[in-house]
């Protein structure tokens, strides 16, 4: 879930960068996989939707 809402944040146009932090290890892998993740603009507005 993480993932998808960093890459989710990144693809808002008024979002310059989305900043996000780890506190443990096992919570470092979900953060660097944003870098791998580019979401659809169908999956960007699917998302938006149901964030409002």
């Amino acid at each position: 879930m993480a993932t998808v809402a960093l890459a989710w944040l990144a693809a808002q146009p008024t979002v310059t960068a989305p900043i996000a932090s780890a506190r443990t290890v096992e919570q470092l892998p979900a953060l660097v996989g944003v870098g791998e993740l580019t979401l659809t603009e169908a999956e960007v507005g699917r998302l938006t939707e149901a964030s409002a």
